[in-house]
């Protein structure tokens, strides 16, 4: 296919950058070469940033980037560099803060002007072609901030001073150290516990209102909450939004997997976008809620997604690729919603039910402005399995053998559809959190694969990429590592490295997430605060260094380091690790006390050094099946060790025999009982702790 136009981004491996290839307008990839040539020209420079699963990203490309008289407009009075938010997500980081600090919210695509000199000015997100809802038109946007650049310089050197220093001082939290105050009380816990609650929908699951994002982090605290008070209103808000998420549209009822976020409370129309990391994040939690509960829909959720993972976004060396689009055909959905006749098609006699247990229905049940095909349904499950088979005077197997052939026939049916695009790019960071969701996968259900796809994906991290010089690589793509590692590509990696010892009893994994924690400090670390900035101290292409400390999508590396220090500071005797994250906690506590849905991961840390951790060890000549069992149960922030032979490298293997007989060893707080040999006395003596 011949291309009118074709700019710099063709020599780029990201899918976002190379959609943009042949556009119009002169795109650079960020880099010397425009910084350069903003300089030397004395243009502003235009910035836009997005990714490739991005809906409205896709829309602005196509009314905007794809015409010609606005391209003429960008190449001629600006330097435009286009940006993965995926594969920079520090300059992501630095121009979102600065958007929201001029317009007061973000998002993307998010499409921000800088002084040559890297400094941003002025920026917003989407604009139309044309005016529209309250919005200037792109070209408005761009002649004014042309001619501003022009005739007022000064007043946009000032601005971009301004907003430079207030990013500089937004970054400084953490210095005012609150060491008066003790936040690791029972009180705190449970203001944390009464704040998660006040945001709970106790009808729809989730938190807050629409739009609702799965929140993971909230539904952990409140799982750990339970198993610590019992405190039954904890299970039931954390089981009620899991149970409306897999019952509802966010999950893809047919193939498995997660959508992004709900567009409504009831989570019927999602973003119809699929992340790795919120299938990891999603699969962490339902672990716990199945070792926690027992409950077989966890199970089976947690088995439809890791096969969704492996089928659609696993690569052949052992990476898991980032996204699935939400758009195909030009289209938010097409590829996963149904009309009523298309399932009488593919189901014949019985398609009723299935309609009945799915919501589909003739009006259908999904309406956007604008559709004009024929009604379409987006599949939910509005009755559970257990009552719907009750109601309609069914087998319960027979039920479920249905479900299975009416999934396999229209799975065939939708194969042939045109799928959406797949990002195919490997991150380091969202990795490691798959393999930490396949390490606690393995955990709760016991199923040998998912360790085997751990241990063979870590193998593959560690292989590919480390960048030979001792560092680190944050992305990678046709067989090149690029980017330098962030923080959480860093901080997430130990923590899987920490996982898969625990699953596997390979001490060289601990050894090596202490090697890495050491480095993170080194190379990350902020002293004076014990707190982590977001880039290494020898990158030098961004005008700060920020600290990232909220828990959004994914978890703050902030917040996955102070885990990571409490447990390896138990692991290795290490005390200064464990009082470096006590003062990380201490520093933000009356926020995550005050605001704990945007501090989830924090709120979890704070239960852990309130609480204490259990240290667990188990040592025998075969150790595999005691290890199952005790992976298998409900234990929040354990410390967990198991050896088939003495090893002296580890103080809380030090001194333990190694027999025929399994025995396990459990202490906590400081204190040790004495060695269990039956796990049944195990289980007893955990109940006392």
């Amino acid at each position: 296919m011949s291309h009118t136009h074709t700019n710099r981004l063709i020599h780029e491996s990201s899918p976002y950058l190379l959609q943009h290839a042949h556009n119009p307008v002169d795109w650079y990839p960020w880099g010397d070469e425009a910084l350069q040539r903003a300089k030397a020209e004395d243009k502003p420079i235009l910035v836009s940033i997005g990714y490739a699963a991005c809906h409205w990203c896709h829309v602005m490309e196509r009314e905007s980037f794809e015409d010609e008289g606005t391209a003429r407009l960008m190449n001629e009075h600006f330097v435009n560099i286009k940006i993965d938010r995926e594969e920079r997500p520090d300059l992501d980081h630095i121009y979102m803060d600065a958007v929201q600090a001029i317009t007061g919210s973000g998002g993307w695509p998010l499409n921000v002007f800088l002084l040559p000199d890297g400094k941003p000015f002025y920026g917003g997100t989407y604009y139309p072609p044309v005016r529209a809802f309250n919005r200037a038109s792109w070209k408005e946007i761009l002649m004014g901030v042309s001619q501003a650049y022009q005739e007022r310089r000064t007043e946009l050197d000032a601005q971009a001073e301004n907003l430079t220093q207030h990013l500089v001082q937004s970054n400084a939290f953490g210095i005012s150290q609150q060491n008066g105050d003790n936040v690791f009380t029972e009180e705190n816990l449970q203001q944390i516990y009464k704040n998660i609650m006040q945001q709970g929908d106790r009808k729809h699951g989730g938190f807050g209102r629409a739009p609702k994002f799965p929140q993971t982090f909230s539904i952990q605290f409140l799982l750990r909450h339970y198993h610590y008070t019992k405190n039954e209103d904890a299970l039931q808000q954390a089981m009620l939004s899991l149970d409306k998420m897999i019952y509802g549209g966010i999950y893809d009822q047919l193939g498995g997997g997660f959508a992004r976020y709900s567009t409504d409370e009831e989570w019927l129309a999602p973003h119809f976008e699929k992340m790795l990391y919120d299938n990891a994040l999603l699969v962490s939690a339902l672990s716990e809620a199945y070792q926690l509960t027992g409950a077989e829909r966890y199970r089976r959720v947690i088995e439809e997604t890791l096969s969704f993972i492996e089928r659609e976004m696993l690569s052949d060396e052992g990476g898991f690729y980032s996204a699935l689009d939400a758009d195909s055909e030009g289209e938010e959905g097409k590829y996963y919603v149904w009309s009523i006749e298309e399932v009488r098609e593919v189901l014949g006699e019985d398609a009723d039910l299935f309609c009945a247990y799915y919501n589909v229905t003739e009006n259908g049940n999904w309406h956007e402005q604008g559709h004009h095909g024929p009604p379409r349904n987006i599949l939910r499950v509005l009755e559970p399995p257990e009552s719907f088979v009750k109601t309609q005077g069914l087998e319960p197997e027979q039920f479920g053998l249905k479900l299975a052939q009416w999934k396999r026939q229209l799975l065939a049916r939708r194969s042939g559809r045109i799928r959406p695009l797949l990002d195919d790019k490997i991150l380091l960071n969202w990795n490691a959190l798959m393999n930490s969701a396949y390490c606690k996968a393995y955990a709760a259900t016991g199923i040998e694969h998912y360790r085997e796809m751990a241990v063979r994906n870590m193998e593959f991290l560690l292989k590919v990429f480390q960048n030979g010089n001792g560092g680190w690589h944050h992305s990678y793509k046709n067989g090149q590592a690029k980017m330098p590692a962030f923080l959480d590509d860093l901080a997430d990696l130990v923590q899987a490295l920490i996982h898969v010892q625990e699953i596997t009893g390979e001490g060289e994994r601990l050894v090596m997430a202490r090697e890495l924690a050491g480095y993170i400090i080194e190379k990350f670390g902020e002293e004076e605060t014990s707190f982590f900035y977001y880039t290494n101290r020898e990158q030098y292409d961004v005008i700060i260094r920020k600290k990232e400390v909220y828990d959004g999508a994914t978890p703050s590396g902030n917040a996955v380091m102070g885990h990571n220090l409490l447990y390896l500071s138990v692991v290795f005797d290490m005390p200064h690790w464990k009082d470096r994250s006590a003062q990380m906690v201490s520093s933000l506590g009356q926020v995550i006390i005050k605001y704990p849905t945007s501090f989830g991961v924090w709120a979890s840390l704070l239960q852990a050094h309130t609480r204490g951790t259990p240290e667990i060890v188990v040592t025998a000549q075969k150790i595999v099946d005691w290890r199952k069992q005790i992976l298998a149960i409900f234990i929040p922030h354990r410390i967990f060790q198991s050896t088939e032979r003495p090893d002296d490298r580890f103080p809380l293997l030090r001194d333990k025999p190694v027999a025929a007989q399994p025995f396990v060893f459990l202490c906590k707080n400081y204190v040790c009982h004495r060695p269990e040999n039956s796990l049944q006395g195990f289980f007893r003596l955990l109940e006392t702790v």
